[in-house]
């Protein structure tokens, strides 16, 4: 599923703010944090059934309005912050509706469970060997 065909740009809601940390006079004139907010309730471009995927999994991102928001501040530079708060979304997007690969239950193979057995012998030995003598 690729989403970077939908051009989803239409419905982002851009902000720009002066970066936090180190870049001296330029952090203190210039906005280049940029802040991208995706409304996932007022969408045209999901489906209803994405929708409530992207909901479920990406609540911690949402805020209270139902949008995602998310913050780019790497760069001096706006233009390549706004690029890469997009790929980040992109991205987020398409592992938030990839499907989730069904888990076959397996039985631990014999060698696993002698290995496993073992390593509790060796370390019950050790426990046993901590005692004092004649206490038993």
């Amino acid at each position: 599923m690729d989403f970077s065909e939908r051009n989803f740009t239409n419905e982002f809601v851009f902000q720009a703010s002066r970066s936090s940390g180190p870049g001296g006079q330029n952090v203190n004139k210039v906005s280049s944090k940029v802040e991208l907010r995706f409304s996932v309730n007022d969408s045209q471009l999901l489906s209803e059934e994405e929708k409530i995927i992207v909901a479920e999994k990406l609540s911690n991102k949402m805020n209270k309005l139902g949008e995602i928001v998310l913050v780019a501040q790497t760069d001096r530079s706006q233009l390549k912050n706004k690029e890469k708060v997009i790929e980040k979304f992109y991205l987020l997007l398409e592992r938030a509706l990839m499907p989730r690969i069904k888990r076959y239950k397996t039985r631990p193979t014999r060698a696993s469970v002698e290995r496993r057995l073992e390593s509790k012998r060796v370390l019950s030995g050790i426990k046993t060997n901590r005692k004092e003598p004649g206490l038993e």
